[in-house]
């Protein structure tokens, strides 16, 4: 919950915390980025850390540190200070993540490890999409913070209830060394690929810097699966992609991620800045959204149980296409009681995903490489969600920058200069509208029309993309299939 909650809640605390430290954008961009980045690269790395040490242990170091970092950024007073302890918020995280799969995967047998997961994807989903409303709670009526601190007593509590319940399960066969040049091979891949991803808005997707980063990214898994074949413990043993159901689990996982986190992007863009709504106000209409996921989950772990996976899951992404496609049609004059009709279908469509593809990834690996299997699940999730953004957010800006200045002329505005279009453009992708001050109201009132109706163009088109995305991934989710080694789960483990 702390680490899924804070990849969402911080969004809403950033304008207070860049006007309280005197942050740039730039530096405010980078409390999410810093997180992001230090979790997507070290998730593996951490899955195999839990491998050899022990989950029970590496999960409860990663909450100590989780804590600790979140209780240092509420302390900080500069911006500096800020992104660094996020950086070291997803470093611990990546140690929770894997670690929490593989306590589940060695703790219940396969009769009831799919609504264990099942369970855990309801949290999951709860606190990402639950995230905005309680950030936007708490900057509210208290400060921003407290957005940080509320990790504390959590942190405790889980330590507490860590120490007195979790026992340590370790495979016979757990790894026994470290495949240091893998490690560094695959960090060094995952960075370039993510900051390629992170930085592609600002540098541009035809920048020869992109394109370098994501050409250094190829290069270093390449030479990564090539040294993997040569080493005697690889970090990822290649044999485990031989699985066709976790191969696929896991494309599907990036598949998923860039269908609901990119779309997502757009709508809370969408609901404050075209509807006028309140972080608040923004968060509660998602509660449909996140309703059904947490309604489904626990109904999809059951249902998977009995069926396997590819029907719900199949079902699952069928249900979500359609609810993106829903999502294109929404318009400035768009009803509550429509938006919350398509949320509520994309929540009950993601909640069978969240639960079947990490049951097909975890379950399909051996009980000695849960963890890794787990890092995987979440590093897939974190790149689908940074692809997501990156690559709608530039189908957005695209749609945005063509049919701007047509619309701006069919409304016989004032002509606008090109850099003051370009700047008019860069308002208009998050839905803001460029109207300066002492505009008389009517010709403000007329600004706005064009900048919401520009605006909604464009995220209709990226929910379209978005929507073709999941169709995509219904066909790779009829190749997945109930785990292999899921029987070991709960028994083939040893009680140290």
């Amino acid at each position: 919950m702390m680490v899924a909650l804070d990849g969402t809640i911080v969004a809403i605390a950033n304008p207070a915390i860049q006007k309280d430290l005197g942050a740039s954008f730039a530096d405010v961009q980078w409390i999410t980025n810093g997180y992001f980045l230090a979790l997507a690269v070290t998730l593996i790395t951490a899955g195999k850390l839990g491998d050899r040490f022990g989950h029970r242990q590496t999960f409860l170091i990663g909450v100590v540190g989780f804590a600790a970092a979140s209780g240092a950024i509420g302390l900080s007073g500069s911006i500096a200070l800020v992104v660094t302890f996020r950086v070291f918020q997803g470093l611990f995280g990546a140690l929770l993540m894997p670690a929490a799969l593989g306590l589940l995967r060695a703790t219940f047998p396969a009769e009831k490890l799919n609504m264990a997961i099942g369970i855990w994807g309801m949290v999951i989903g709860a606190s990402t999409a639950g995230g905005p409303i309680l950030g936007g709670l708490l900057v509210q009526h208290v400060s921003w913070q407290s957005v940080f601190f509320i990790n504390v007593p959590v942190g405790v509590a889980a330590l507490v209830l860590g120490l007195l319940i979790l026992t340590d399960h370790r495979a016979q066969n757990a790894p026994r060394s470290f495949d240091i040049p893998g490690i560094a091979l695959l960090s060094g891949a995952m960075f370039c690929l993510v900051w390629a991803l992170i930085k592609a808005p600002a540098w541009g997707w035809g920048s020869g810097l992109t394109w370098a980063f994501l050409a250094a990214s190829v290069l270093g898994f390449a030479l990564f699966a090539l040294w993997e074949t040569r080493v005697e413990e690889p970090l990822i043993p290649l044999g485990l992609f031989r699985s066709v159901p976790l191969s696929a689990g896991v494309v599907l996982m990036v598949l998923m991620a860039i269908a609901f986190l990119g779309g997502l992007f757009f709508v809370t863009f969408y609901l404050q800045n075209v509807h006028g709504m309140s972080p608040v106000d923004a968060g509660l209409h998602l509660l449909p959204l996140t309703g059904m996921m947490i309604v489904g989950s626990p109904l999809a772990g059951a249902l998977i149980t009995k069926t396997g996976p590819r029907i719900p899951l199949a079902g699952g992404m069928a249900l979500t296409a359609i609810s993106m496609y829903g999502m294109s049609t929404l318009d400035t004059g768009t009803s509550g009681a429509v938006m919350s009709l398509w949320f509520a279908g994309l929540g009950l469509g993601l909640a069978p995903v969240m639960v079947g593809a990490t049951e097909v990834i975890v379950g399909n690996a051996p009980m000695e490489l849960s963890g890794v299997a787990g890092g995987l699940q979440q590093a897939a999730m974190q790149i689908g969600g940074s692809l997501g953004t990156a690559v709608l957010g530039a189908v957005m800006a695209s749609k945005v920058d063509g049919d701007l200045a047509g619309n701006w002329a069919d409304a016989k505005l004032p002509p606008l200069t090109p850099a003051q279009l370009d700047q008019a453009s860069q308002a208009v992708q998050v839905g803001a509208a460029p109207v300066a001050k002492g505009t008389p109201a009517q010709l403000a009132e007329r600004i706005t029309t064009v900048a919401h109706d520009t605006f909604v163009s464009g995220m209709s088109l990226a929910c379209l993309v978005a929507a073709v995305v999941a169709l995509v991934a219904v066909f790779v989710a009829l190749l997945t299939k109930r785990g292999e080694n899921a029987d070991a789960a709960g028994a083939g483990a040893g009680h140290i």
